[in-house]
């Protein structure tokens, strides 16, 4: 595994927003999508990684069926609210297919792959992933290869759903650009899959008293949301989606593996697994240097690195009201000064390709810039 510093193509920017329709290349002002360097892997390398993400696909999908086993004490420690608890044990009863996911592993090219964190409910980086950085190696290098089956694995995915011909909304927060982005990409490729799809902001979505509806009062009975579970369970509106009056993508037994509190369950199930760090969720329980990571948080946020105790590193924001989980540091791989996380990603719970992120911070935040790959 090694980064290379390349020449961007002069023209990228208008043909990324004009051939691909990829809006969010800068943010803030800071490039997002950055083609001044790629990393390249051996084949050995992806098959490594590749293997690790299946193995911690399955394991993780052992731990769903584990934790519903188990019941209250288990929904307890996963901060899952009560009010979802049926939700989730009947979505997993009645075994309803889930779309994708991507785990984020701290990886070198030399050491297994570790995992961070599992994105599972509402990951992005997708349309980067699995377009841009395709278009980019045509582009630039059509002889090489890369690890990256995500479109066609996606537009695949689709027929795992049983729709019964309804058409399927795709829905974000109105206001956020690479939300409706990946909603849009997804949008497309289940058009492309052949179903009938409509898109709606998630504000406007409504609710007459019996069912969903969009702003012309035609039923939602279908329902793609890049909206977080664990805040639907707290909202008026989500207590009604709970409630399978329309079907959910993802389901809601992904609420098991969408929070950090998972971290230290797959450790109890599995300790000492080579794809897996240490974590807990007592305090004190990790030797050494450890990360303390909120329960629910999103892009890095309220995260901090522990050393003897002391907060040595740390990022702001707004979360942690669920508490913590305690993970053992792994040092992220850095590339020139950069720490270099791989997010691999599974469709239908199978390995389909990976995308990386960047940044000269040792914690991967919203504005880490995605850098494209290829293997020889």
């Amino acid at each position: 595994m090694q980064r290379e510093r390349i020449a961007p193509r002069p023209d990228w920017r208008a043909h990324v927003e004009r051939d691909l329709g990829f809006r969010f290349h800068t943010i803030g002002g800071a490039l997002y999508w950055d083609e001044t360097a790629c990393y390249r892997f051996t084949a050995e390398q992806i098959d490594e990684l590749e293997a690790a993400t299946a193995e911690l696909e399955q394991m993780c999908l052992a731990l769903v069926d584990r934790v519903i086993d188990n019941g209250e004490e288990a929904f307890e420690r996963l901060r899952i609210p009560r009010v979802a608890w049926d939700a989730v044990a009947g979505s997993w009863a009645a075994r309803e297919k889930n779309l994708y996911g991507r785990f984020d592993l701290a990886y070198d090219g030399a050491s297994p792959p570790r995992l961070l964190e599992y994105n599972a409910d509402t990951p992005t980086a997708l349309f980067e992933a699995a377009v841009v950085q395709w278009d980019w190696l045509q582009a630039t290098s059509p002889a090489r290869d890369q690890f990256n089956s995500i479109h066609e694995k996606l537009i695949a995915a689709w027929a795992n759903f049983d729709l019964g011909g309804e058409r399927l909304y795709f829905s974000a927060v109105k206001a956020h650009v690479e939300d409706n982005g990946t909603t849009e990409y997804l949008r497309d490729t289940a058009v492309q899959a052949g179903l009938l799809t409509d898109r709606i902001a998630i504000e406007d979505i409504g609710w007459d008293g019996r069912q969903f509806v969009d702003l012309d009062n035609n039923p939602i009975r279908a329902l793609f949301k890049l909206y977080p579970w664990e805040w639907l369970a707290q909202e008026e509106f989500g207590v009604h989606l709970l409630s399978g009056v329309a079907k959910v993508i993802e389901p809601a037994w992904k609420m098991v593996l969408s929070n950090k509190a998972a971290l230290a369950l797959l450790w109890e199930m599995a300790p000492n697994h080579p794809n897996l760090l240490a974590a807990s969720l007592e305090p004190g329980a990790i030797a050494g240097k450890q990360v303390r990571k909120p329960i629910y948080s999103r892009e890095g946020a309220n995260v901090q690195l522990l050393d003897g105790g002391q907060v040595v590193a740390e990022t702001s924001g707004a979360y942690g009201a669920e508490g913590f989980v305690y993970q053992a540091h792994s040092e992220i791989p850095a590339f020139d000064g950069n720490h270099a996380v791989v997010g691999s990603w599974v469709i239908a719970s199978q390995p389909a390709g990976i995308g990386i992120r960047e940044d000269v911070n040792a914690i991967t935040s919203d504005s880490s810039r995605f850098v494209p790959h290829y293997f020889e």
